[in-house]
């Protein structure tokens, strides 16, 4: 898939087909992933590959709006190593990068994704670090239920020139 068509065209999928996903396209959208831009490229990413069906029902007991990770038949957790990047700024910030990465390879296997924060919500932090019993220099950041879409979004143009400026900060 062209890259523009990939950016324009990913949308947030919240709806799921039983289908599994394939553990072959599971590696190619983790290497997508774990190809992003890093601050001094120190790639400071793990990744929880979750599809057991209990693990991923219990999610909506501490995340409010993962109501539909229920109808996924899986979901990947997006987490920063604080022994590789000690700045937990710098992890939710290379860890957003992947997470992007992660979501264009989804759309652009024919799958469906949406973006579900853990960071920097405390109760979504301990909810999943004991549910997946992540050690304590693993910061969870992001969590994307991934599967077959059971719903079209058609693209939507949210380019604004509002919030376009050069060279300063000009008034519109």
């Amino acid at each position: 898939m062209e890259a523009m068509k990939a950016i324009m065209g990913r949308r947030s999928i919240r709806k799921y087909t039983a289908q599994a996903v394939p553990e072959v396209m599971v590696k190619e959208i983790l290497e997508a992933a774990m190809s992003a831009p890093s601050a001094r490229n120190l790639q400071p990413w793990h990744f929880v590959v979750i599809n057991e069906r209990k693990v991923l029902d219990d999610i909506p007991k501490f995340h409010p709006y993962a109501g539909m990770i229920k109808e996924a038949p899986m979901a990947i957790l997006v987490c920063g190593d604080s022994n590789l990047e000690p700045d937990e700024k710098y992890l939710a910030v290379n860890c957003s990068a992947a997470t992007e990465n992660l979501l264009l390879a989804v759309y652009a296997k024919g799958l469906g994704a949406v973006w579900l924060g853990i960071y920097p919500r405390p109760e979504r932090i301990d909810g999943i670090r004991k549910l997946l019993n992540l050690p304590s220099n693993i910061v969870p950041i992001s969590l994307m239920p991934v599967g077959y879409p059971a719903e079209h979004k058609p693209p939507e143009n949210r380019y604004d020139p509002i919030r376009v400026h050069y060279n300063k900060w000009d008034v519109k």
